[in-house]
C-alpha cells in the first residue's frame, strides 16, 4: 500500500488554504459583533457617541446613565438618575458638554453635564396621564428636538452659549407624520439640511418622513421601508442608519432632495435582541440591546451594547 503522492498533498492544502480564505471575512465578520455589559442595569434603549471611544447609554426604568469605551469594551454607572425618571432615546453635544436624555412616559426631558453627570436641566412637555412617551432627541447647532410616540407634535429646545434655554417650542406635526394609530408612532429622529428639515422615523408605519421644521409639515421619504424601525442616524448628509426592531439594522442612502432612498445594506447580529438606537464610531456601530422580546418591563438578566462592524 503506498501513500498519498506528493502532488495529491499539495492539492489538498491548497484547497484548504482556498476554503480557509473563504472563511476568513466571515469569521472576522463574527468576532467583531461583541456585547459591553451594562452592570446592574435593569433596562436599556439608549445608546449616544460623545467622542473618540466613549459612549453613553441609559438604564431605561431608572433613569441612570452608563458611560463606557467602545475600544476598552467596558462600561460603568456614570449618572444616578433622581428617582421616577426614564432614559429612552440620547443624544451628546461634546462642544457644549451636554446630554439630552428623552424621559419616555415620564413626558419629560433631560440634560446633563457630560463631564460631571450633573443635571443642568430638565423639560415637562407633558404631564401623565396625559398620553406621551418622550422618545428619542436630534441635536442641531441651535438645540435639541426631542420626539413624542403618541402625540403629533416635536419639542425643541434652544441651546444659547452652550446652555439649554429655560423654556422649550413646540411644533405640530401636520402629514404622515402626525399619524398617530399605532401604539408607538414618531420615534427617531436627525436634523437635516442645517437643521431646517428633520428626518422622523414612524414605528407603527415602518418609513421615515421628512418634516419641515419650521411648520410641521411632513411628506414620506419614497422607496423607504423600515418595518419596526425605531432609533436612526446620519452618515454625511444623504445615509440613514436605520434600527429595527426585528433584529436588524439597514442602511440607506436619500436622494439629492432627501425625497427618496434605496437600500445599501442589511446588518445582522447572533448578539441582537430587540435592538433599538444605535451610536457610530467610524466603521463600527454602537447598538442598544432593548431585549423586548422578554416583555415590558423586560426581564432579562443582563442588557448590553452591541458592537458591530458597519
Amino acid at each position: 500500500m503506498t501513500g498519498p503522492s506528493r502532488k495529491s498533498v499539495m492539492g489538498a492544502v491548497l484547497a484548504a488554504g482556498i476554503a480557509m480564505a473563504l472563511l476568513a471575512p466571515q469569521a472576522a465578520a463574527r468576532q467583531a459583533d461583541r456585547a459591553i455589559v451594562l452592570p446592574g442595569a435593569s433596562g436599556t434603549e439608549g445608546v449616544a457617541r460623545l467622542n473618540g471611544q466613549t459612549f453613553f447609554a441609559g438604564d431605561l426604568l431608572t433613569g441612570d446613565i452608563f458611560r463606557g469605551r467602545i475600544n476598552k469594551g467596558t462600561a460603568a454607572k456614570f449618572i444616578d438618575a433622581p428617582d421616577g425618571r426614564f432614559a429612552a432615546g440620547m443624544k451628546a453635544d461634546a462642544s457644549d458638554s451636554l446630554l439630552f436624555v428623552a424621559g419616555g412616559p415620564t413626558g419629560a426631558g433631560y440634560v446633563y453635564n457630560t463631564r460631571t453627570g450633573a443635571p443642568v436641566s430638565s423639560y415637562q412637555f407633558q404631564t401623565p396621564p396625559t398620553a406621551t412617551f418622550i422618545n428619542d432627541v436630534a441635536l442641531t447647532k441651535d438645540g435639541a428636538w426631542f420626539t413624542d410616540s403618541s402625540q403629533a407634535l416635536l419639542y425643541f429646545v434652544p441651546v444659547v452659549d452652550g446652555m439649554p434655554s429655560s423654556t422649550f417650542m413646540t411644533l405640530t406635526l401636520s402629514g404622515p407624520a402626525a399619524d398617530l394609530s399605532a401604539a408607538f408612532n414618531n420615534n427617531g429622529i436627525q436634523a437635516v439640511m442645517g437643521g431646517a428639515m428633520l428626518i422622523v422615523a414612524h414605528s407603527g408605519n415602518g418609513v421615515l418622513n421628512l418634516v419641515d421644521a419650521a411648520t410641521g409639515a411632513s411628506t414620506t421619504i419614497a422607496g423607504v421601508s423600515v418595518p419596526s424601525v425605531d432609533g436612526i442616524l446620519m452618515k454625511g448628509s444623504h445615509e440613514v442608519i436605520a434600527v429595527q426592531n426585528s433584529n436588524q439594522v439597514t442602511i440607506w442612502k436619500l436622494s439629492s432632495d432627501l425625497t427618496s432612498g434605496t437600500m445599501q445594506k442589511v446588518i445582522t447580529s447572533p448578539l441582537f435582541e430587540t435592538p433599538t438606537t444605535v451610536a457610530r464610531f467610524g466603521s463600527r456601530l454602537a447598538v442598544a440591546n432593548a431585549k423586548f422580546d422578554t416583555g415590558f418591563p423586560p426581564t432579562a438578566a443582563q442588557f448590553e451594547v452591541i458592537v458591530v462592524r458597519r
